[in-house]
């Protein structure tokens, strides 16, 4: 690898506590949204799922913005009910899209299909009907290193991590965690103005260093957002 073909290491912001960060990453995607909306008449921000993002998404939801213009997608989904306890469309309208927020547009990955497979085309027609790139995504992190539903070794993992796939999503069945589900691919997940991993805990930076020292992304798959030279990373922490 030569000098011009290595990463720029991703950007960091660390913070005291899980409060600051969710309010310094509210603000921040609240001034990515709306410099989005200076340029296109809608903006569009993907999340994640997860106890992590609630704060975030508490924070972000009571924000000064004109939500009626915003579109919220997801990274990833569980194929199950959107009322499922595991659903992360549940959890994104229960703790973002409540009050002003409400008012958003929501373009969700469940379909009615019995199976993400079954799936798979309804929800790549609604993801092409966005405007790209989108303006921000924000993903997670597992202890295994999987980031959205990109799990390690899982058998649509190669497909899905190819920068050249031509699928915004793909579906995956986790060898290592319950539910099928849908997952945007890398490409997509880097198709955006502003990408951010958000993680809490010193177990999860302990990964999160891991992840930089090595190379396999097969084996964590959250080196293939890092490591990649498309679209800056930028990493908010906090104990």
């Amino acid at each position: 690898m030569t000098h011009a073909d290595t990463p720029a290491p991703p950007i960091e912001h660390c913070f005291e506590d899980r409060d600051a960060l969710a309010a310094d990453l509210a603000r921040t995607v609240t001034s990515t949204l709306l410099d989005g909306l200076s340029r296109a008449p809608r903006a569009t921000l993907a999340v994640s799922g997860g106890s992590t993002p609630v704060p975030f998404f508490r924070a972000l939801g009571t924000g000064d913005l004109p939500w009626a213009r915003i579109d919220v997608t997801l990274a990833d989904e569980r194929w199950v009910a959107p009322d499922h306890d595991d659903s992360n469309e549940r959890l994104v309208r229960e703790t973002l899209l409540g009050g002003d927020a409400a008012g958003a547009g929501f373009i969700p990955l469940k379909t009615s299909a019995p199976s993400p497979e079954a799936g798979a085309r309804e929800c790549e027609e609604r993801l092409r009907g966005l405007p790209w790139p989108l303006d921000a995504v924000i993903l997670g992190m597992g202890s295994d290193g999987h980031t959205a539903s990109l799990f390690p070794h899982a058998p649509a993992l190669a497909t899905a991590l190819d920068p050249d796939c031509g699928s915004l999503c793909i579906p995956v069945t986790p060898e290592t965690a319950p539910h099928a589900r849908m997952s945007l691919t890398l490409p997509a997940l880097l198709n955006t103005h502003r990408l951010i991993l958000h993680i809490t805990g010193a177990d999860k930076w302990d990964v999160y260093q891991q992840a930089l020292a090595g190379d396999d992304a097969f084996a964590m798959p959250v080196r293939a957002v890092l490591h990649q030279r498309h679209t800056p990373v930028h990493v908010y922490w906090a104990p």
